[in-house]
């Protein structure tokens, strides 16, 4: 079993609002179909991006609800983040899968202790008939809060708990990990593998304590969490071309690995 995460910062422009990457995404689309083995299977997951991001951050659609004037906010979001995803479909029936989305808008929920919940059968259930599963980043009911945002990788340990995939890839628009932001800092050096020590040679904030990183520390603990269930979880450059395709028939390429 492969599971892939499209990352938002890969197939959008995620400081202009529902910016895509065409020729990207297209390209990504291709590599998948090409090294996509049905009867192993593959499930892809694509994050928000500019289609999400900007306007969730502005209304503080993470928190949960606050006042009435969110509700707009979060029903456009889920529309934007569905515009993405039909993007993203039609990049894949271009290359010849067959792929079928599944939001977790539609019946994922946080409960009241703040887990979240997510629906595998469908994933399973159109895997076993042939397609292709496609599920993303997305708002979705909150127990507790009426709402909040589910991440692409909330989405990906779910999937990763239920089927305990051979490798996880998380398509990037950088090499891998790195002891710093390599777009702010050119001393910045790869990390081939990052596990709990690793950690502690990141730099995630600047002087000020500011994060510099877009939340790259939460997004490590999480992916560590998939590393637990996953046998072999990876972040690669989707901006490489052939990387993608290689990496997902289990080949070695430039990136980085996560372990629990």
């Amino acid at each position: 079993m492969l599971l892939v995460k499209f990352g938002g910062s890969v197939i959008t422009v995620k400081s202009k609002y529902r910016t895509l990457r065409g020729a990207d995404l297209s390209r990504l689309a291709r590599e998948l179909a090409a090294a996509h083995d049905p009867e192993a299977g593959t499930v892809l997951v694509h994050g928000a991006g500019s289609y999400g991001h900007i306007l969730a951050a502005k209304h503080r659609l993470k928190e949960g609800f606050r006042d009435d004037a969110q509700l707009t906010a979060v029903a456009q979001v889920q529309r934007d983040v569905r515009a993405l995803d039909l993007k993203v479909l039609d990049a894949l029936l271009r290359a010849r899968l067959r792929p079928i989305a599944i939001p977790p808008g539609t019946d994922a929920v946080v409960d009241k202790d703040g887990r979240f919940h997510l629906d595998t059968a469908p994933f399973e259930d159109y895997r076993m008939r042939g397609f292709l599963p496609v599920s993303f980043g997305d708002v979705v009911r909150d127990e507790g809060r009426l709402f909040t945002i589910a991440s692409g990788d909330d989405v990906v340990l779910e999937l990763a708990r239920f089927y305990r995939p051979e490798r996880v890839l998380f398509v990037a628009d950088v090499d891998g990990v790195f002891t710093a932001d390599p777009k702010r800092d050119r001393a910045a050096t790869l990390l081939d593998v990052v596990d709990g020590p690793a950690l502690e040679r990141i730099a995630f904030s600047d002087a000020a304590g500011r994060d510099v990183t877009g939340g790259l520390r939460a997004k490590l603990e999480r992916m560590r969490e998939i590393a637990g269930v996953a046998k072999d979880v990876r972040i690669i450059n989707g901006l490489a071309k052939g990387r993608l395709e290689r990496a997902a028939k289990g080949g070695d390429v430039p990136g980085t690995r996560v372990v629990a």
